[in-house]
Parts: structure tokens; C-alpha cells; sequence
């Protein structure tokens, strides 16, 4: 029953300070002047799709259609160097920061930062770890951390995919250092391959990142499925890629046939989730509907209750649809509160069936 768990939604007004104007002027550079002749070969106008409004309308669903059992916590610590150093190097980190107060793109996919985006990033970066650290440490059944801008296209050493820093990598990294959490599990569900977080973890035997995605060459055209890790981390990737048109049949097997039993091995003590919501039908790929979602979650959290006495933390990524993404984290929220989770069933034949069943009197001489 909705509300018989607990949960946190981690949530800062510093991260809506992450708003690049494609119409204002930039740094000038090479890439800036690629990006100019990309955007003005356009026959539309374009504007950045990771934008402000994704995170304010979570929240204001959220206010409108409050969930039994979740709490909001806001006012997070910012990331520290520390931190963030775990994953990304110490020259990407000098020159991001020296980017504060700046307008630059950072990368031809149209990554770009605006003047408050370091301050942005820092702080999704500090809210997944505070996520992390409150389902560790016991303070709830499990959290959510809505942030941005998001992470899993982040790599040690650059920006790419309007990820700036690593979200979970830098909550996994943390937990790995100061919460004594030796085997975490990762779980991806965007739409679009965590490149930044499979890289970040590639050989690290300590660390079972499982990732569904579109297959490539949907962006950013890796996580094949013969990518597996490398060195001692051989095996300790999972990556399971789909067609477009895959939808709730396909999740909930892959969930259910592959990570399941990979979790089962691995006996996490923790886990995280980059849980991106453009996979849902009205968004980018894969044809999700919000039971889809309910169900994927509920996979997770039975994982996570039978490895590591339910400590798990979603960290958001990409959801561009505002509707979609706003309904599936309350779908999300309210299936880690308790909810319960539909038969998963193949995409129409629920609605078939009801259309039988309303026509058939037509069709017969019994009187009911």
C-alpha cells in the first residue's frame, strides 16, 4: 500500500541556476563556431533541450499530486573537489570550474554552460550523495535525487550529453570511500547509454553497472552488448541493447532474465539508479508506459531489500516530455512508497480486451 515505505526526494532551486541561452552571446572557441554552424543549418529554431522547466515541473506534480510516505529535503552541500576527484580528473575539474560566470559549449553534441551551471552541477552532485548517505545511514526506506544538470554522459575528462559531472558515479565513488560500501550495483534505465559511468567503472571488479538502452547508433552510439569491462572489471558490465519499439514485455524480462540473477551473484550492498524517463513512449525511445516504470522499480527494490536490507537511491537523468517525466517519477515514487505494481502485459491487448468485452452483447442473443 502506498505509504507503508518511506522515502526522500532530494530537491535545490540552485540546479534551475543551469540555463544556457542558445541566442546570448558565447566563449568564443572552435567548438563554439561549430556549434553555430549547426544550429544555424537548422530549419527550425532550436533551444536546449535540458532545460530549467524539467525539474520545476516534477516538483509542482509532486506538490499537486502528493505521493503517501515521501518527504522533500533540499538544501544539500554542494559537491567538494574531493569528491567529485573520485571520478574526473583533476585537469577537467580546473577547467570546469574556471568556467563559472561564463556562457561556453564544452562539446559539438551542444553541451554547454551558462553563468550559475558550475554552481548547478555542484549541487546535483551534493544532492545524489546526500540521497546516498540517507539510505546508508538508515534515515529512510530509500530516496530519490531530482537533479540536474544530469550525469551518466559525463566522462573523467570531459562533458558530453548535457552531463557536466557524474551524478551517481560521484554517489557511488563517495559510498565506495566514506560509507563503507564495498559492492554497489548501478542500474541505467535511460533511454541513451551511460558512456560516462561505464568508463568511470570499466575495470572495477566493485562496481556492476547494468545498463538498458536504445541501441546505437541512437546517441552516443556505444554500449554494445560485447562491452563487458575490461582488466579485473571484466564481466562487471551490463549492457542490454534494444530497439526503439522494445516497451514493458521487453523490460520487464531483461530486468527480470539478466539482471536479476546478475544481482543474485553479485550480492550488492548498495543500489543506485540513473533513472532517465525518455524511455517512456511519449519521449525519445523504447516505448515504456508508467507501468513499465512501476514495474522496473519494483525489480530494483526487490533487489535491493534481498541484498542490502533495501538501501537503494535513484538519481535522475534525461526526460524531455514534461508530461511524461513528471508522471513517471510519481509512478516511480509512488511504487517506492508501497504501490502496487499492474500486470505487465503486451501494449494493447488490456485495452483489446476491454473493447471485447463492451461489444459482445452485440454480437449474441443472450440477454445479461
Amino acid at each position: 500500500m502506498i505509504g507503508d515505505r518511506s522515502v526522500t526526494v532530494f530537491y535545490d532551486e540552485v540546479m534551475l541556476g543551469h540555463n544556457p541561452e542558445v541566442d546570448l552571446p558565447f566563449m568564443p572557441s572552435r567548438v563554439e563556431k561549430r556549434v553555430r554552424s549547426i544550429l544555424k543549418g537548422l530549419k527550425f529554431k532550436w533551444s536546449y533541450p535540458e532545460h530549467p522547466g524539467r525539474i520545476s515541473a516534477i516538483r509542482e506534480y509532486l506538490e499537486e499530486n502528493p505521493v503517501a510516505g515521501v518527504q522533500f529535503r533540499s538544501g544539500a552541500p554542494a559537491a567538494t573537489y574531493e569528491q567529485l576527484a573520485r571520478v574526473h580528473t583533476t585537469s577537467y575539474l580546473d577547467h570546469i570550474f574556471s568556467l563559472a560566470g561564463k556562457r561556453a559549449w564544452l562539446d559539438k553534441d551542444t553541451t554547454a554552460v551558462s553563468p550559475e551551471s558550475i554552481n548547478a552541477a555542484t549541487a546535483a552532485a551534493g544532492n545524489a550523495i546526500a540521497a546516498v548517505e540517507s539510505v546508508v545511514k538508515g534515515e529512510c526506506g530509500s530516496a530519490f535525487a531530482i537533479v540536474r544538470p544530469p550525469g551518466h554522459h559525463a566522462e573523467p575528462v570531459r562533458a558530453r550529453g548535457f552531463c557536466l559531472l557524474n551524478n551517481v558515479a560521484i554517489a557511488a565513488a563517495h559510498a565506495q570511500a566514506r560509507l563503507g560500501c564495498s559492492q554497489i550495483l548501478i542500474v541505467d534505465w535511460d533511454a541513451h547509454h551511460g558512456n560516462g559511468t561505464q568508463d568511470i567503472f570499466w575495470a572495477d571488479p566493485d562496481v556492476l553497472f547494468f545498463d538498458t538502452h536504445c541501441a546505437a547508433p541512437f546517441y552516443p552510439g556505444s554500449g554494445h552488448i560485447e562491452e563487458i569491462g575490461d582488466g579485473m572489471g571484466e564481466g562487471y558490465t551490463i549492457n542490454v541493447p534494444l530497439p526503439e519499439t522494445a516497451g514493458d514485455v521487453a523490460f520487464e524480462k531483461v530486468f527480470r532474465e539478466i539482471l536479476v540473477p546478475a544481482a543474485d551473484y553479485f550480492k550488492p550492498d548498495l543500489v543506485l539508479v540513473s533513472a532517465g524517463f525518455d524511455p517512456h513512449r511519449n519521449d525519445m525511445a523504447l516505448n515504456l508506459t508508467y507501468d513499465g516504470f512501476r514495474a522496473i522499480t519494483r525489480i530494483v527494490q526487490e533487489i535491493a531489500d534481498k541484498h542490502c536490507e533495501g538501501r537503494l537511491a535513484l538519481v535522475l537523468e534525461g526526460g524531455y516530455n514534461l508530461t511524461s517525466l513528471s508522471r513517471g517519477v510519481h509512478a516511480v515514487l509512488e511504487t517506492l512508497a508501497g504501490g502496487e505494481v499492474p500486470e505487465i502485459r503486451e501494449m494493447g491487448v488490456k485495452e483489446a480486451e476491454e473493447a471485447a468485452e463492451f461489444h459482445r452483447s452485440a454480437f449474441s442473443d443472450n440477454e445479461e
